[in-house]
């Protein structure tokens, strides 16, 4: 029984790379058009939550999600969740309308065909190289003059399988109040269940997502950072707590 179980698994990887690499492939040219200016990147991001609801649903994942409130369009927002699983970034993408770039970790340009894309869409950070870290402010706030969202997740990394909520680095927060944008925490329930970064792990199943009610950096000063930093987590980490009770 469990030699079938590591096939699925093996199976069920792959699978999983083929529904990333098959849209990309299919849609190429006119995702390098999308990318060609900076203006519209609106249009790359149509078409890359309609990557990611290719990739759930043909994976078997049934997503749920539950707003307490909902982002206003044409208003920027610091989203941020638990970051639990390599399905993370495309459940997102399908919770959020607002056009948002994502903040993520320089390792991933360098996988193959989606690095491509990723490099030219996103803001990339080396979290060991303080000049890195110092650019995605740079980068990030040229976005978000051009009227778009940030999405970070705070954690910095995914945290062991046995960690429901690691320490929140302060960037996001930091940057939201130097823009006086809101915080819009969502929490992930089921990722690490459906698709963890274990290997031999995950089946199709349900997702469930939270978006919580916005907290505002209004009239915050950077001394406030840490307040917001834990207030956000706070949040996050009881609706977790409430998903698997």
């Amino acid at each position: 029984m469990k030699v079938f179980k590591y096939i699925f698994w093996v199976l069920y990887r792959i699978w999983f790379y083929i529904l990333v690499a098959l849209p990309i492939l299919i849609l190429f040219p006119i995702l390098l058009i999308s990318i060609s200016k900076e203006s519209w990147y609106p249009f790359f991001f149509r078409i890359a939550r309609l990557w990611a609801k290719f990739i759930l649903i043909g994976m078997g994942f049934a997503y749920t999600i539950e707003s307490e409130q909902i982002p206003e369009r044409g208003k920027s927002y610091m989203f941020v969740a638990n970051h639990t699983s390599m399905a993370d970034i495309m459940l997102m993408l399908v919770s959020v309308k607002n056009p948002f770039v994502f903040v993520g970790k320089a390792e991933l340009a360098k996988i193959p065909l989606f690095g491509f894309f990723y490099k030219r869409t996103c803001i990339l950070v080396d979290r060991s190289s303080a000049k890195s870290r110092q650019a995605v402010f740079l980068r990030a706030q040229r976005r978000l003059k051009s009227g778009l969202s940030i999405c970070i997740f705070p954690e910095g990394g995914v945290p062991e399988e046995h960690i429901m909520l690691d320490e929140f680095k302060d960037g996001a927060f930091r940057l939201a109040i130097n823009h006086q944008i809101p915080i819009v925490p969502l929490t992930f329930a089921d990722n690490k269940k459906r698709f963890s970064y274990t290997f031999f792990s995950g089946s199709p199943g349900r997702m469930r997502v939270k978006i919580h009610k916005f907290l505002s950096t209004e009239g915050l000063t950077v001394e406030d950072t840490r307040a917001l930093n834990d207030k956000t987590k706070a949040v996050i980490l009881k609706q977790l707590e409430v998903f698997n009770n």
